[in-house]
């Protein structure tokens, strides 16, 4: 895959854009310690709310400054009552994780190992858990102009509406591209892709693992 995007990058210019901090990101996508923001042509972590194009920091923006403190302090304290008597097989650490553009809720918390995130993910599907929490909050919160969106295995995010990963093109729409190819694995209704997928600005390829989008990019981009 990395083979793959730098023949890309040859053609195109490539990013990426992700709701995880760019320390998180960072752990994902750099390869044998090179800088990830220096192998694509724009890095958007927080959903391209601390952004970079071609290595340079863009202006960012501040999910407290939007939503205040008296505010916040209300949303996490009900985050962590609603978890406290959620009745789940486990539970482990790190449930509210607050971020720069947005926070980050997990019924299990984020500290779980991959095999209990991938048993969550299994009984998240049967019982809802993520969807049930978000439409508690989208009631009880209905006032505060925040998005709740289901994305990974484990957790949902919370931003305020239009800070979702079409934030991102807000960078990139003024580059003069004849177009914008967007892939995601979270592009159904309430996934953190839906709204970048759906967008007009963008082309939307839905993909469930990193050979479709070795696929579609090589018929694309007639790459080897």
């Amino acid at each position: 895959m990395i083979h793959l995007l730098r023949e890309l990058r040859k053609k195109v210019a490539i990013g990426f854009v992700g709701g995880s901090d760019l320390v998180k990101i960072a752990e994902q996508l750099a390869v044998a310690g090179n800088n990830v923001i220096d192998d694509f042509d724009f890095a958007f972590a927080e959903n391209g709310l601390t952004a970079y194009r071609l290595g340079k920091a863009l202006p960012s923006q501040s999910f407290i400054k939007f939503i205040g403190e008296d505010r916040y302090k209300k949303l996490v304290n009900f985050l962590l009552h609603y978890i406290a008597d959620l009745d789940i097989p486990i539970k482990r650490g790190t449930f509210v994780e607050f971020r720069n553009g947005m926070v980050n809720v997990s019924p299990i918390g984020r500290n779980a190992s991959m095999q209990e995130r991938h048993e969550f993910l299994a009984y998240d599907k049967v019982h809802g858990v993520r969807a049930a929490f978000v439409k508690v909050l989208q009631d009880k919160f209905a006032d505060y102009g925040l998005t709740f969106s289901i994305g990974g295995e484990i957790s949902f995010d919370v931003f305020p509406h239009g800070w979702d990963k079409t934030f991102a093109l807000g960078h990139v729409e003024s580059e003069g591209f004849e177009e914008i190819h967007f892939f995601g694995d979270k592009t159904y209704k309430g996934g953190n892709d839906w709204e970048i997928y759906n967008d007009p600005r963008t082309i939307g390829h839905a993909v469930s693992s990193p050979d479709d989008t070795a696929r579609i990019l090589k018929e694309l981009f007639d790459l080897k």
